[in-house]
């Protein structure tokens, strides 16, 4: 199924830079399937993801990864739907910053975070990057309306109180959070953070690793 997936997005991708110019309407349409497309291939790693978490069987490959092709790869990826929703992309990322980190794992939570990002934002979402504390730090943030209260309040809630049930909310936060704290650095662990405000007053994320 994940490879059907695959094969399906990248002929959305395909029809759509071919339509792009002489039908736009059906280029408009096309990027809509390719985000929706995207999510449903979000959603199926994540749930492979939390299979195996269960069954202790989360494969992790810390690595050194340059943090902007993580980033390049990311917009690569929902480049069709950006242009056609006509978002624009600030970016603050050296391309000299170099983390350790599982590459595979950490780009789909990313990539979750940004197609939440291009759904709820204006026209506007920055991604920056940076140490901080001897942490990196990865941020997107956008000029939505932010993020509901409720979801703000699963924050800090223990994972095993979270109800996955609850939709994409519960089960991408859960997944983040699981993500995040698998990545461990002597007594440190890897973590996430949400707020609403920032530099454009919508919705914050930020992934902190150690």
């Amino acid at each position: 199924m994940k490879n059907s997936l695959c094969m399906l997005i990248q002929s959305i991708e395909h029809l759509g830079q071919n339509c792009a110019q002489h039908d736009p309407e059906q280029a408009t349409e096309l990027a809509s399937l390719h985000y929706e497309a995207s999510r449903l291939n979000t959603n199926l790693l994540q749930l492979l993801s939390l299979y195996r978490a269960e069954k202790h069987q989360l494969p992790l490959t810390i690595e050194e990864n340059f943090v902007a092709d993580l980033v390049e790869e990311m917009l690569a990826k929902n480049e069709l739907y950006i242009e056609k929703k006509g978002l624009t992309i600030e970016l603050e990322v050296d391309d000299d910053l170099c983390w350790f980190f599982d590459l595979d794992l950490i780009g789909n939570l990313l990539n979750d975070i940004f197609i939440n990002a291009m759904r709820y934002s204006k026209n506007l979402i920055k991604i920056s990057a940076a140490i901080y504390n001897d942490q990196l730090e990865i941020c997107i943030e956008d000029n939505g309306n932010g993020y509901p209260p409720e979801m703000l309040q699963l924050i800090d809630m223990p994972m095993q109180e979270l109800n996955l049930s609850t939709g994409r909310t519960g089960l991408g936060l859960f997944f983040a959070r699981m993500i995040a704290s698998a990545h461990t650095n002597n007594k440190n662990t890897g973590r996430i953070e949400l707020k609403n405000g920032g530099k454009y007053n919508g919705s914050v994320f930020k992934l902190i690793l150690p």
